[in-house]
């Protein structure tokens, strides 16, 4: 009763996700997408391999865009994609803010003086 055995011994993580500064980065966008009436729904899913954040105009449709973290592409293309509605790959990159930056550009008004 005294030996502890680690349950993970030798293996690395069992799943992927997003880390806080991501998750609030994403949620953030999220809010101010809702906010301009563009976006109503998500989903986060969590595996071996991924971390993907879906977001969808409507429940019923497909996700207008994916944000996954890859982490084993994180030396190769950038551990982050972007994926659009019909599953091509829009940006890949190393930090999530430049990756976002076409989708806040959505959110940009003019305004007359």
């Amino acid at each position: 009763m005294n030996n502890v055995t680690p349950l993970f011994a030798g293996r690395g993580p069992t799943q992927v996700f997003f880390d806080r500064h991501e998750l609030n980065h994403i949620m953030s966008l999220y809010g101010r997408m809702v906010a301009a009436g563009l976006w109503r729904d998500y989903a986060v899913d969590m595996t071996r391999e991924e971390a993907v954040f879906s977001a969808f105009r409507r429940a019923s449709e497909r996700p207008e865009i994916r944000i996954v973290k890859r982490p084993e592409l994180r030396t190769r293309q950038g551990q982050y994609l972007l994926i659009g509605e019909a599953g091509a790959i829009l940006r890949r990159g190393q930090e999530l803010s430049p990756l976002l930056a076409p989708l806040e550009r959505k959110l940009l008004k003019l305004v007359d003086v």
